[in-house]
């Protein structure tokens, strides 16, 4: 049996309760960090030399230059075409998908004309423009994610990045097919076999070989996200993330294996995921709780799924379906389903969700893999101030002024009147030349 923390909103005790099962802390292990620290400063000392050595020392390859680190473009395109039919069309039909979605979200670039009694002629806009190079990290081995090349590199290319380079560890030489078909139909420019802290050092200060990004983004390990910590100011990153999370709201009508399998798919991922189902029908529950039982055999992780929901999982008794909303908000988790009865009337009072999923029928795993948004979702409560990756992530605004001879006159008074009073003659004088200009 699975010793799942039962909750429920009655309790005298609750509160505390449910803060105990958020609380989460990612703390940083000295010895990560020291690792970490030396590897950076090695790499930028020592570029394409160090790297050599960590690939060999860390994953067992034994490469004479950088030349052997490579993947050139045709090798990407002959994984796709040697791809078996089946899973060629999934993932094309992913990309597609991926694709469309995130061509909804380019920024454009807008200015107007101040007419005002204070404008006079003045222009004023944004310039929207792509990064110029981004660094994609994918985790090898046996953590191999094609998912996270399309998620990542799909929206650089939309944004109308100039160069993408992916880096993505390969112990032993084992190359994942599957992430380089993905690199093909995402666009990707370049792939290096280098992974953890040393390839994030190498795409943050570049070496003879890789050349620097501006922004990193992918998962990986915890050497690879205090690394993307540590070089963060010299290099933009996307996120770092935290412990994978499902909340699942329930009415007590959705088939409780369905919703059982939906807290699996998080709590597979690793020990410390959180799984939470929320639900006002105790009995419901109940069903849920003998359905984990009964399904955690006949799933291959279901050693690491036991540890996350024993230690992170919850199956939460609430008095409606208001609380529960309410108890969603606070979580504010990465991933929220909501399985209801007309689940649209309920969209309006999540304000706190990476990504919320509306009725019985749609999984959290279609969203990992080819609903369409992006599964680069903010993790430990950050969705009440975070949002999931997009092409905006991929491009920057860049304010346009432009002012007129009389509107210098106009402005450089307010503007000067305002630089004394922060005691900044400078700037009070630079803007009364063109008042007398």
């Amino acid at each position: 049996m699975i010793r799942i923390s039962r909750l429920s909103t009655t309790d005298a005790d609750f509160e505390p309760r449910l803060d105990s099962l958020l609380a989460f802390e990612a703390t940083q292990d000295e010895a990560v960090e020291r690792t970490v620290a030396a590897i950076l400063a090695d790499v930028k000392a020592r570029g394409d030399a160090a790297l050599i050595e960590y690939t060999r020392r860390f994953d067992g390859l034994s490469p004479s230059s950088m030349a052997d680190l490579e993947i050139a473009p045709p090798a990407l395109h002959a994984a796709l075409t040697a791809l078996p039919t089946d899973q060629r069309r999934a993932l094309e039909a992913a990309a597609s998908r991926v694709r469309r979605y995130h061509e909804r979200q380019t920024l454009q670039s807008w200015h107007y004309q101040d007419d005002g009694d204070d404008g006079c002629g003045t222009m004023l806009g944004q310039q929207v423009t792509a990064l110029d190079r981004v660094g994609l990290y994918v985790p090898g081995g046996k953590a191999s994610y094609p998912s996270s090349v399309l998620m990542n590199a799909i929206p650089a290319g939309v944004a109308g990045v100039g160069e993408l380079i992916m880096v993505v560890p390969t112990p032993a030489g084992e190359h994942n097919p599957l992430v380089l078909a993905a690199a093909a139909l995402a666009g990707v420019d370049r792939v290096f076999t280098v992974g953890g802290a040393q390839a994030i050092a190498a795409l943050a200060y570049g070496t003879q070989t890789i050349p620097q990004v501006d922004k990193i983004v992918g998962p990986g390990n915890a050497y690879v996200a205090a690394a993307k910590r540590r070089v963060f100011g010299v290099v933009g990153i996307d996120m770092v993330a935290g412990p994978s999370e499902i909340l699942v709201i329930c009415d007590g009508q959705t088939d409780p294996e369905w919703v059982a399998m939906d807290l699996f798919s998080q709590a597979e991922h690793d020990e410390l995921a959180q799984s939470i189902l929320i639900c006002p029908d105790a009995a419901y529950i109940e069903r849920v709780a003998a359905c984990l039982d009964s399904l955690l055999p006949t799933m291959p992780r279901r050693q690491v799924i036991r540890t996350a929901l024993e230690n992170r999982g919850a199956l939460i008794e609430v008095r409606d379906l208001d609380e529960a909303c309410r108890i969603a908000n606070r979580i504010a988790p990465e991933h929220l389903e909501l399985s209801l009865v007309d689940a649209e009337d309920w969209v309006t009072k999540i304000r706190h969700a990476g990504a919320i999923f509306i009725g019985r029928h749609t999984s959290e795993s279609l969203g990992d893999y080819c609903a369409g948004p992006n599964h680069v979702l903010p993790t430990s409560g950050s969705a009440r101030f975070s949002s999931p990756l997009g092409v905006y992530d991929f491009q920057k605004r860049t304010s346009l002024i432009r002012v007129s001879q009389a509107g210098a006159k106009t402005l450089g008074r307010i503007a000067a009147t305002l630089a004394r009073g922060e005691g900044l003659s400078a700037h009070a004088r630079s803007a009364e030349y063109r008042v007398d200009g």
